[in-house]
């Protein structure tokens, strides 16, 4: 058997056994939380935001449909703009 199929046949026994381990270790990122959180653990976040907390951050910007209605307004003013002028386009 070449050398190139026993190392892949040795990496696939290696990775079914390191698979089937019965303990495995946690992330760094879950050992720094966990150790973080030993001595001030956080406190309880709601699954959606308070309505009134994401109003107040919103307060002086456009909402979406504002946005759209200029985006179209000025493609609209553009068009008429074109036809006014009687722009052709070379073909």
């Amino acid at each position: 058997m070449p050398e190139h199929e026993q190392d892949g046949q040795e990496r696939e026994l290696d990775l079914r056994w390191a698979d089937g381990a019965a303990h495995k270790e946690p992330s760094a990122r879950a050992r720094m939380l966990a150790a973080r959180w030993k001595d001030n653990p956080p406190g309880p976040v709601p699954f959606r935001p308070d309505p009134e907390h994401g109003r107040s951050r919103r307060r002086g910007s456009w909402s979406s449909w504002v946005s759209t209605a200029v985006v179209l307004g000025c493609v609209a003013a553009l068009i008429v703009l074109l036809g006014y002028t009687g722009f052709r386009p070379p073909y």
